[in-house]
Order: C-alpha cells, then sequence, then structure tokens
C-alpha cells in the first residue's frame, strides 16, 4: 500500500462516498464481522454492546501486529466504518416503529482476514471481555448486489426525507425494491453518531432493488 494505511473509504469511494443524488451500483461480495439483533436501537444495551463487540475484534485484529500476530498479507488500514441492516419481518418498513425492528450491524474486514484468524482474534478479544460474548456475532461474506444509494446529510430523523428521492429514482428508473423480499434497509455511519452534531453527520443509505 505504499507505506500508507489504506482507508477503504478513499480507496473506493463509489461504496462510501456518494452524492447526494441516488445513484445504481453493484456492490461486490464483501467480508464482515457481523452482530444480529432486535429492537429499537436506542437506549437497546443488546446493540451497544453489539457495537462494542464489533469495534473490540476489529481492533483486536488490526493490532495482531503489535504481537506478531498478523496473518499473512497483512498491511496497514484504517478500520472501516460501522454499518447496520435494518428490517422487519412482514409488512411494510417504517422509520417511525422501531420497536419491530431488526438489525444487523457489521464492521467490513480486510482481505487478509479469513475464518482461522477470525477465530483467533475471537478468543483472544473475548477472553478479556467475557461480558459481550455472543452466539450472534461471526465473520461472513456479505454480497449485497445492485442497490441504488445516497448520501444523507444530518440526524437519523429526516432519513425519510432522502429516501424520498431515492423512491422516486426507483420509479423513474423502471426498478423494482426488495425490502419486500428479503431486501435490508443498509446504513454506513461515515460519522460517529455518538459522539458528533447530528446536524453534521454523514450517512450512506443503500435501498436493495432489482430491475423490472
Amino acid at each position: 500500500m505504499n507505506g500508507k494505511a489504506l482507508d477503504y473509504k478513499k480507496e473506493y469511494k463509489d461504496l462510501y462516498m456518494p452524492d447526494n443524488k441516488p445513484v445504481l451500483i453493484d456492490i461486490p461480495e464483501i467480508n464482515f464481522i457481523m452482530v444480529d439483533g432486535k429492537g429499537d436501537p436506542n437506549d437497546n444495551p443488546e446493540f451497544q454492546n453489539a457495537v462494542e463487540a464489533l469495534y473490540g475484534l476489529s481492533y483486536t485484529i488490526k493490532m495482531s501486529k503489535m504481537k506478531g500476530l498478523q496473518p499473512e498479507g497483512y498491511f496497514e488500514y484504517i478500520v472501516p466504518p460501522l454499518e447496520g441492516l435494518w428490517w422487519i419481518e412482514g409488512g411494510s418498513f417504517s422509520f417511525e416503529e422501531r420497536d419491530n425492528w431488526k438489525w444487523t450491524v457489521m464492521i467490513r474486514q480486510p482481505e487478509f482476514v479469513n475464518g482461522e484468524f477470525y477465530r483467533w482474534a475471537s478468543s483472544e478479544f473475548f477472553r478479556k471481555k467475557p461480558a459481550l460474548k455472543t452466539e450472534k456475532v461471526r465473520f461472513e461474506a456479505f454480497k449485497e448486489g445492485l442497490c441504488v444509494q445516497i448520501m444523507h446529510k444530518g440526524p437519523f430523523s429526516t432519513e425519510p426525507l432522502t429516501m424520498s428521492r431515492v423512491d422516486e429514482f426507483v420509479l423513474k428508473e423502471n426498478l423494482k425494491s426488495k425490502l419486500h423480499t428479503g431486501g435490508k434497509h443498509h446504513e454506513i455511519y461515515l460519522s460517529d453518531y455518538r459522539k458528533c452534531n447530528p446536524e453534521t453527520m454523514k450517512t450512506v443509505l443503500r435501498l436493495p432493488v432489482e430491475k423490472k
């Protein structure tokens, strides 16, 4: 990487830095550490623990070099942003009604990470943080495929306005949303929502679609 840490946001701008206008994109298969859960994420200990476990595992992998335990092919990189998949079982997904939400939070992993190395990192991390251990955490490849994505700027509460532009694009381009056929609303949190001003937050929004 020419001596510089790989920043996935800058290296793959098409995936992480879209414009504030909807665009159609085909997302390739990517490896993630994932944790599943359900319910409103606000003031939800299960959600908070999932996020903490994801970051803990990701930094255990990144810092493996400090112990000389980095796997073959290791390179310097910046831990990618937190992402979330959101859906419900039956009915129409609503941004306002959150109690019935199901979710998967996840962080992308560099290409040198495989199942064996993930198992080492998991054992190493949960040995130090046993309270965060859960059967719902896993290392898995995720291929999203065809999506419409857009950059949302501002608080989460105004996402429906941004998504309305996505819906208009879907109709105009003769596409069909897959939210009712197993697709999941996808968010990539470029800003740390725990610390920054909601008005300045940047979040990539994705809608899985198919051609009619």
